[in-house]
């Protein structure tokens, strides 16, 4: 049990030695420091592999049959094994800044009143209700979003004796929280999905994809919306309707949040030449620890504050070590894997820069939900497959499109995967399989927003 507790808080130190590095990557400080980083990266996972399961051991396996192959095949191996280890260092740091936002606001006694009322609308405006109030939550709790609001969720279908009436209340909420945070994915800075693309894709930053990422979010979240209209359940019963608990000002304080954090990062983005990953790593803990303290303002706040930081840091912190170790794997083994992957299909005789620049950019919007079909990380399937693409400029498109039609695959991935982290948790609130969630309860859904996306993504390419 020492030993455990030793190694959780040599772990949630190392994380945050290993953000600070990246931090400085990104605002341009202390170069010197930057060959350390691979080593700790290291020191990270090589605790990490005595503590997860088998099926993230697995991906550690991967990993490390990819660097013997790699060390056997190319002489520059250990350049692209840093490179991969820069990777996983970069996604370990962005998780770690973002779960400091989310820690303190599953304490907020705020945002646990804001959920209930989203979650207490009447049917007529439910769904719509947590699809755009989801979509807050999402940008401040990132994945916490489908806890906190599929909780609140299942509680209030649970209150509804009626059995048909229930059944089809939670499903028709919980999907509505999982859409709502799929939504936000094409545009939000504080999305994977938006980090990673923007990394991978050369001339492209959050500022330039962020009005057609809206479109996207739009088509997902409106077509969700137009679905759940269009075949609402034929009730055999009618519902008694209760009063949502608080008004519409319960929702100011989450509002004022969000306020703070675009406006925070619009703002620093325009005014420095850092990306927005570096932005979002020294933003989002700031306002982190603010909040913390005005939560614990009238009990010792800064006391408290270090006290809860503390915690965080040597407990809660390395208690992601899964989600940490599948997220930082999937980004070195696509880093990685492209570079051995790439000759493989050179040597197959398929040329992509023969292939339409259109189609190269629609695949994007159906290969990545595929791939999760199969148990691919959509971190993995990006940063395995983007590398191989002709680049914007030989298709004839604007750097942005590909992103466009990246984060569209990602979101359609986050819907329809049986093995992402949103199915898997609106499932085990409905209790159901994360395969009935995605292919039965989302494959209407998928289809109709892959086709949409589609279109969007061609229009985007070649009409602006």
């Amino acid at each position: 049990m020492k030993v455990d507790t030793l190694a959780n808080k040599v772990a949630g130190l190392l994380l945050c030695v290993i953000t600070a590095l990246v931090v400085c990557k990104e605002w341009g400080l202390a170069d010197w420091t930057q060959s350390v980083k691979p080593v700790l990266t290291l020191a990270l996972v090589s605790i990490f592999v005595v503590q997860v399961r088998w099926s993230r051991k697995a991906f550690i396996a991967v990993a490390l049959l990819i660097s013997i192959a790699l060390a056997v095949t190319d002489s520059d191996w250990l350049g692209i094994v840093v490179r991969g280890l820069e990777t996983a260092a970069f996604i370990g740091a962005f998780f770690a800044a973002l779960s400091t936002l989310r820690n303190v606001a599953e304490t907020s006694p705020a945002i646990q009143r804001a959920g209930r009322f989203l979650a207490g609308q009447p049917p007529g405006r439910r769904y719509a209700a947590l699809t755009g109030g989801g979509q807050a939550f999402a940008l401040l709790l990132n994945y916490g979003s489908l806890q906190l609001l599929g909780a609140l969720a299942t509680a209030n279908a649970k209150t509804e004796p009626n059995e048909e009436i229930r059944e089809h209340r939670m499903r028709r909420m919980l999907l509505a929280v999982q859409r709502a945070f799929v939504s936000t994915l094409p545009w939000s800075p504080l999305s994977f999905a938006m980090a990673i693309t923007i990394s991978v894709i050369p001339d492209t930053s959050w500022a330039q994809a962020l009005l057609p990422g809206l479109v996207s979010s739009c088509l997902l979240a409106g077509i969700g919306w137009g679905l759940d209209t269009v075949f609402k359940p034929r009730l055999t019963v009618t519902p008694v309707r209760t009063k949502p608990e608080g008004t519409w000002a319960t929702m100011l304080p989450l509002a004022f949040l969000l306020v703070v954090l675009v406006l925070g990062v619009v703002s620093l983005n325009s005014l420095t030449n850092v990306r927005i990953v570096g932005i979002v790593a020294v933003l989002v803990p700031c306002i982190a620890m603010a909040w913390l303290l005005i939560q614990h303002w009238t009990d010792r706040p800064f006391a408290t504050a270090g006290s809860r930081l503390k915690t965080y840091v040597l407990r809660e912190l390395p208690g992601y070590r899964g989600e940490l170790t599948l997220l930082m794997m999937a980004g070195f083994i696509g880093t990685t894997g492209s570079h051995l992957f790439g000759p493989l299909v050179q040597a197959a005789g398929f040329d992509p820069s023969s292939i339409p620049a259109w189609m190269i950019l629609v695949s994007f919007v159906w290969i990545i939900p595929l791939a999760g079909q199969i148990g691919m990380n959509p971190i993995l399937a990006v940063t395995l497959t983007a590398p191989l693409i002709p680049g914007a400029a030989d298709l004839g498109v604007q750097p942005t499109a590909i992103v466009v039609a990246i984060t569209s695959g990602w979101a359609l991935s986050g819907a329809s995967s049986p093995f992402t982290a949103t199915t898997l948790l609106i499932g085990s609130f409905a209790n159901i399989t994360a395969h009935r969630v995605g292919l039965v309860w989302n494959g209407a859904y998928t289809l109709i927003c892959g086709c949409a996306l589609s279109l969007w993504v061609v229009i985007f390419a070649f009409a602006f």
